[in-house]
């Protein structure tokens, strides 16, 4: 019989053993990660140490992220069959918490179990949101619903952390397989560190909706940064009439003071889209694209096995209404082998949890790479469709190709355009990945030339590599923080 305890002797691990050869191999393996086990035995026992962390990216090693990780035990061709382990019940294994039903194991975030709840978390909400005294002199980031680490609240966190090395910083996380910055503090989405710094600190920088509820207490502060310049139509401009969304689009606008906007089109669109007109937005370029005038790829070539002289193609859609997962417009293996390029699928955050990873020769899937600046920096070139990463891309003066299918379905039922996209594109745009595979490995780029320079005239004006240093200096210079 196979027995199974988790246990914390060398960190949050599985332990399997059991009578017989040992197997050839014990993973897990989930939808963005995998473990491998150590195996040991000498042929009457065996067992196996399964780690519930890893390393991606060369980047620290961290508990795995919140998700279902089946088993897989692969056993020698005459060997026999390896008995099926016991279920092990939800217990807490410091930097997460993790049950095993014999087949998978279920991670989840560290929260203690009497808060993972509706009447929990209300009762955490009314204690943090009412809570006696002052502010704290620090700053609460959220990036992507916490999913990460990254896009300009990391790019402002950076840059004051340079000015003010001890100013507190909390970043919000999902779980604790999130990387935050070096010196930040992270908190668990949810758990009652997690309101405490989100109800007490000065200064909020996010990038998205304030989710849950959320009510600015006396001389706080939230500066939305938002994470991109639109072509497609948010908010209060997206199409039908839906009295709810509205509310909510009003309701959430209502919790920020201060908007950051990429260029003079976004400040205009952002401003009427989320009903924000008469605060102050400010226009000073993306602090998450100053890497790419200032910095290189090879650093993140290395951390993703690429060779100085490999042509890297970056594919990265943007997510749809109508569906979960990332778009299947590409097949990145194909992709890969007929341009000779290793292929980059870079998916939407908002198809991180629900997708899992693409996978072949010469394709890395980087939707769970924690920032996409640093992968825009080492691409040759951009394969997009209706992603506001083209108006980060065109910093750099590389090439971009608009991969479009649906773009009838997007355009008139989906989403809707702010502009004509096939009119300004700075690069070809396609239907199909035929003649997407022709213009990458045949095309000219140069003919987009003069488009490429209205393009960034109007939407690159401000990224010249000091956006952060701009937006620190008006925290500082308004107060929002106090230098110590």
């Amino acid at each position: 019989m196979t027995d199974a305890r988790f246990t914390t002797e060398a960190g949050p691990s599985l332990v399997l053993s059991g009578v017989g050869p040992r197997p050839a191999s014990v993973e897990l393996v989930g939808a963005r990660a995998h473990v491998v086990a150590q195996l040991s035995g000498r042929g009457k026992t065996w067992r196996a140490v399964l780690p519930l962390r890893a390393s991606r990216w060369g980047g620290a090693e961290l508990p795995l992220p919140a998700g279902d990780y089946p088993l897989v035990i692969e056993t020698a061709a005459d060997a026999p069959a390896i008995e099926p382990a016991p279920s092990l019940p939800l217990v807490q294994l410091g930097t997460l918490r993790a049950s095993f039903d014999g087949t998978t194991v279920r991670v989840g975030p560290p929260i203690d179990p009497a808060y993972d709840s509706g009447e929990g978390q209300d009762a955490l909400e009314r204690r943090y949101a009412t809570r006696p005294g002052g502010l704290e002199n620090a700053v609460f980031f959220e990036s992507f619903y916490g999913r990460n680490a990254s896009c300009n609240p990391l790019a402002i966190d950076r840059e004051l952390a340079r000015r003010l090395p001890g100013l507190t910083r909390y970043w919000s996380v999902v779980d604790l397989s999130v990387q935050v910055p070096e010196g930040a503090i992270p908190v668990v989405e949810g758990s009652p560190d997690w309101w405490r710094a989100r109800g007490a600190a000065r200064l909020l920088v996010v990038n998205d909706w304030l989710r849950r509820r959320f009510s600015r207490r006396p001389g706080q502060v939230v500066l939305q940064t938002w994470h991109g310049t639109p072509l497609k139509r948010l908010a209060l401009h997206r199409p039908g009439f839906d009295p709810r969304r509205m509310a909510a689009v009003v309701r959430e606008s209502r919790r920020w003071n201060i908007l950051l906007a990429q260029n003079p089109y976004a400040s205009r669109i952002l401003g009427k889209a989320y009903a924000f007109l008469t605060r102050p937005i400010w226009v000073e370029g993306y602090p998450r694209n100053d890497v790419l005038t200032t910095g290189d790829g090879a650093a993140t070539r290395l951390a993703l096995g690429i060779r100085p002289e490999d042509r890297v193609v970056l594919y990265a859609p943007t997510w749809r209404d109508d569906r979960s997962e990332i778009v299947d417009f590409v097949d990145p293996v194909r992709l890969a082998a007929d341009t000779d390029s290793v292929v980059l699928v870079r998916g939407h955050s908002r198809t991180l949890l629900p997708g899992k990873d693409a996978a072949g020769p010469r394709v890395i899937d980087v939707t769970g790479f924690p920032d996409t600046s640093l992968l825009l920096l080492a691409a040759d070139a951009l394969v997009t469709d209706y992603s506001s990463v083209m108006f980060d891309f065109s910093v750099t003066g590389k090439p971009m190709y608009f991969l479009v299918p649906d773009m009838e379905h997007y355009r008139g039922e989906l989403r809707g355009f702010y502009f004509d996209l096939v009119e300004h594109a700075p690069g070809p745009v396609v239907r199909t990945q035929e003649e997407l595979v022709a213009e990458l490995t045949a095309g000219d780029p140069t003919r987009f030339a003069a488009k490429y320079q209205d393009w960034r005239a109007k939407f690159n004006p401000r990224d010249d590599g000091r956006a952060a240093e701009r937006v620190v200096d008006r925290i500082l210079d308004q107060g929002l923080i106090i230098r110590s």
